[in-house]
């Protein structure tokens, strides 16, 4: 049973973590597009995130802590709780990353939305994104490849986190479209073609730093052989949806984000239905990903 919840708050987390990352990173990089819109959703969606995060990760602390122990009565104990936080990695990355979320949503609450609110919510999220690798496998490799696939799982999150936030405010940007507006459309049209460079980086970062890991956690000589493991099967599986949301936004980025800017009534239902279906598979992918961190990978069978 413990098990199951350490998944449930493994995807929370991240779903969360992208949002706090991804969305003000939109809101800074997307500000001239979108300024004119006067969106008030963003500091609602990140209040709420932010508060998620601050609640799961102090969960998943007390859910490790109980995995640990034996038993939740043992993991409430204050030694139990205090052997993680301070003699355990994973416990303190945790400890940080709830920090962060009462930061963010601290800020989100009392600041006015603007340009320096972005910068400071976009840091707290990288540092939250950045702590997802001191609680997974890139945290446990021993010897000299240590820091390397610990900076590469922190590129890999940070790199998720700026899509998957992207993806999400592109999608409510088209599901709350007012009628017959067509200043709004030419700042979404803006907004999804000013997103081409920072989307092609994301995908880059997240092919190099995939095989990175892979190397790592796989090794070339099981690379072949994923099928015969838990693991590799989810593995497998990551890879295909990753592969879906590449050629969806290939398809944003080549055929709808023109068409949008030439004719956004016939691009809008294209890119609904679209949009829809890419942030479904990111959470998806998010889901296995939870999974994945509770397995062990081949290179350590």
């Amino acid at each position: 049973m413990v098990d199951i919840w350490i998944v449930v708050l493994r995807g929370v987390q991240y779903a969360a973590g992208a949002l706090l990352l991804g969305l003000p990173a939109f809101m800074l990089y997307s500000q001239r597009a979108v300024a004119s819109l006067e969106l008030r959703w963003p500091r609602q969606v990140l209040i709420w995130a932010a508060a998620a995060l601050a609640v799961a990760a102090p969960a998943a602390l007390l859910a490790q802590t109980a995995m640990m122990a034996g038993s939740l009565n043992e993991a409430v104990k204050p030694a139990s709780l205090a052997f993680m936080v301070t003699g355990m990695g994973l416990g303190k990355a945790l400890m940080v990353r709830t920090l962060a979320a009462a930061l963010a949503l601290g800020a989100t609450l009392l600041l006015r939305p603007g340009r320096p609110t972005w910068s400071v919510l976009t840091l707290l999220g990288v540092i939250v994104s950045a702590s997802f690798a001191w609680t997974g496998h890139g945290a446990a490799t021993e010897g000299a490849g240590h820091a390397v696939h610990l900076i590469s799982d922190v590129v890999h999150a940070v790199a998720a986190s700026i899509w998957i936030g992207a993806l999400a405010a592109f999608a409510v940007l088209i599901g709350r479209r007012p009628s017959s507006n067509p200043s709004w459309d030419a700042s979404v049209a803006r907004s999804l073609t000013g997103f081409a460079g920072v989307g092609t980086a994301a995908v880059g970062a997240l092919v190099v730093t995939g095989l990175i890991n892979s190397a790592f956690l796989v090794g070339p000589s099981k690379a072949l052989e994923l099928w015969t493991s838990p693991y590799g099967d989810l593995l497998m599986i990551k890879l295909v949806l990753f592969g879906l949301m590449v050629g969806l936004a290939a398809v944003h980025r080549f055929r709808l984000a023109p068409l949008m800017a030439r004719d956004a009534g016939q691009a809008l239902p294209h890119l609904k239905k679209s949009l829809t279906v890419e942030f479904a598979v990111a959470l998806a992918i998010l889901a296995v990903i939870a999974v994945m961190g509770t397995l062990p990978p081949p290179a350590a069978l």
